[in-house]
């Protein structure tokens, strides 16, 4: 059985995330396997749908000896997918355990006798992958994590802050490995929130595999939002939404993960990987490239659509003779003209500046007015000076 912690003291870098999907993705493919929450949020514990009371069997209960693990176990919805929830009373554990005897080696205890228990019962190991979701700190829970583990892959995301504190988790686990458990080794680097369009995410991305050559998984986790909506429908991503980049992301990175299996003399008798092809998902998703790849065909293999013609609609056919000339309009008949008359605003007429000139524009406008009154005016007709009776 492999025993793998997905650990990162920062938090927010997709180690629940991971911890989910990449466990349904390996049962998917036919793997047995355990994930186990030792993180006091309970995070990965509502990302499948459970909400364990303070009273249920827990990674919490398993520590302290109330329960074994086998008891503590809650099977999904997916063949073979098993879950070591968590609550909210492993947040004291770290305090309520510092005067343990053997504290730091309290949960591999606990995985050691289950898998003794299930050996002499059946023959065989009760599951092929065991995986850890480790809480966001160096503290007792991650060592116990580290102790119980052979196996460290730590999820990045691709941004300047988090690769600060990358050399001292690498420090942390060769410390862990030097004095409590020599068996642990970093077997892949997984790098999550991916955006290949941005130039940071590239480069730091290209920084990393020049830092850990080799251990880098081929296959980055692109930013996809069924990945954040998936843990609000208590579900994993390839149950959620199996054709989604999400899904086809960390369907790639657990074969990646199958392909680590030759070093495990236990996992030989597993069968062959299945093609992603053969897992339902479309061809046009199984391209890698940015966020968005895969969700438009190339313009060779698009479909083309031949509309036929509206028979209810008559087709016009061309002309074959030249189009008329216009001619020029006739005249029209020549009728008197209407004149409206529009009232005119009066013009200011600008103040005389002198006695003089005051006396000569009064002249003027007498003049005016006189030959005004001299004017014939037209009479009015006789009816109009009738009045109603």
């Amino acid at each position: 059985m492999r025993r793998i912690a997905i650990i990162n003291q920062k938090g927010g870098v997709g180690k629940t995330t991971t911890s989910v999907n990449l466990g349904a993705a390996l049962a998917e493919q036919g793997r047995r396997v355990v994930i186990c929450d030792l993180d006091p949020q309970a995070n990965l514990s509502l990302h499948v749908g459970i909400e364990p009371e303070t009273d249920d069997p827990s990674t919490y209960t398993v520590l302290h000896g109330g329960t074994t693990l086998a008891k503590s176990l809650k099977q999904m919805s997916l063949p073979g997918l098993r879950v070591l929830p968590s609550n909210i009373d492993l947040s004291g554990a770290e305090l309520e355990l510092a005067s343990a005897i053997g504290r730091d080696n309290l949960l591999a205890d606990a995985i050691d006798a289950w898998v003794e228990d299930h050996q002499k019962e059946h023959g065989e190991e009760p599951a092929d992958y065991l995986i850890i979701d480790c809480p966001p700190s160096l503290g007792l829970l991650s060592i116990n994590a580290l102790a119980a583990a052979t196996e460290v892959i730590i999820t990045v995301q691709t941004e300047f802050l988090a690769l600060m504190g990358m050399s001292k988790l690498v420090e942390v686990v060769a410390l862990i490995q030097k004095r409590l458990n020599p068996k642990l080794k970093i077997t892949g680097i997984a790098a999550c929130l991916y955006d290949s369009r941005l130039r940071l995410a590239r480069e730091v991305l290209s920084e990393i595999r020049k830092y850990f050559p080799g251990q880098v998984y081929k296959q980055p986790i692109r930013s996809n939002v069924k990945l954040a909506e998936a843990p609000s429908f208590g579900q994993s991503i390839v149950e959620y939404a199996p054709e989604s980049n999400g899904a086809l992301d960390y369907r790639k990175l657990a074969l990646e993960v199958i392909g680590q299996e030759s070093a495990s003399p236990e996992l030989a008798h597993l069968p062959d990987p299945v093609p992603i092809a053969d897992l339902g998902v479309p061809k046009t998703q199984e391209r890698g490239g940015g966020p968005f790849a895969g969700a438009v065909p190339p313009a060779a293999t698009r479909p083309r659509i031949d509309r036929a013609p509206d028979q209810s609609r008559p087709i016009p056919t061309p002309r074959k003779d030249p189009l008329p000339v216009p001619q020029a309009a006739a005249p029209a008949a020549e009728t008197e003209p209407t004149v409206v008359l529009q009232p005119q605003a009066p013009v200011a007429q600008p103040e005389p500046s002198s006695e003089a000139a005051r006396q000569q524009h009064r002249d003027a406008v007498e003049e005016e007015l006189h030959s005004m009154r001299s004017q014939d005016l037209p009479a009015l007709p006789p009816e109009a000076l009738e009045l109603d009776n």
